[in-house]
């Protein structure tokens, strides 16, 4: 195949006092997120969604095959079929599915089987894996390419003051026979999304310094 055309790089240059300075806001807003359980059933205006949805579908992919669908869902009817698709695998993993590691390692965060948020919050963005295109293309470097753009979408969230938790039952195929998605088409994530209730509280967790998880050479 010929190589493709080429267009100007639209880049925007800054001097080191602002690389800095943006840089470091960056970082403040991101370390003030946290994963958030108790949802406002507030609204939140769809196109907010929208643009932090196309924020994430920029993010760069194996070939540059974009695999990924993000549907968001907003219906009550659909949101309560989740929650309760989503329950019923939650029930089997902290009924025996999990080992006795993972949830002594889990208790300390105060979950369970029960997913209220699913119904709670104002909406939820499934994200799913294409393995191949619809027509059977190939794709490449999935799951990483995804996980870049969902990387992408609760940075954008987040700017956008929204609250969000980063959601996997296991399994979660029952996420494409509620949502009516193609075989080719895996879940990947389910984001619940929207406001924090009032005076919300979340556990007192600790991240790695940074001396811990960067080598400079």
């Amino acid at each position: 195949m010929p190589p493709l055309p080429t267009i100007p790089l639209d880049h925007k240059t800054r001097k080191p006092d602002e690389m800095i300075e943006r840089s470091r806001s960056f970082r403040d807003q991101l370390q003030r997120r946290r994963s958030v359980r108790h949802f406002s059933d507030a609204a939140v205006p769809l196109e907010v969604l929208r643009n932090c949805v196309a924020a994430a579908a920029s993010a760069p992919s194996g070939a540059n095959k974009q695999p990924w669908t993000f549907v968001v869902v907003t219906d009550p009817e659909l949101k309560a079929q989740v929650r309760a698709a989503a329950e019923k695998e939650e029930e089997a993993f902290y009924g025996g599915r999990a080992g006795d590691r993972w949830l002594r390692d889990l208790a300390p965060l105060g979950v369970g089987p029960d997913k209220p948020f699913l119904e709670k919050a104002p909406a939820l963005i499934v994200v799913f894996a294409q393995r191949k295109g619809g027509d059977g293309d190939q794709h490449y470097y999935v799951n990483e390419s995804v996980g870049i753009a969902v990387g992408f979408l609760l940075a954008a969230l987040n700017d956008a003051g929204l609250a969000t938790l980063t959601h996997t039952p296991s399994p979660m195929k029952f996420l494409r026979e509620v949502l009516g998605r193609p075989d080719h088409e895996h879940p990947y994530m389910l984001i619940p999304v929207g406001l924090p209730v009032e005076n919300c509280e979340v556990p007192d967790i600790k991240k790695k310094t940074l001396d811990e998880v960067l080598v400079e050479r």
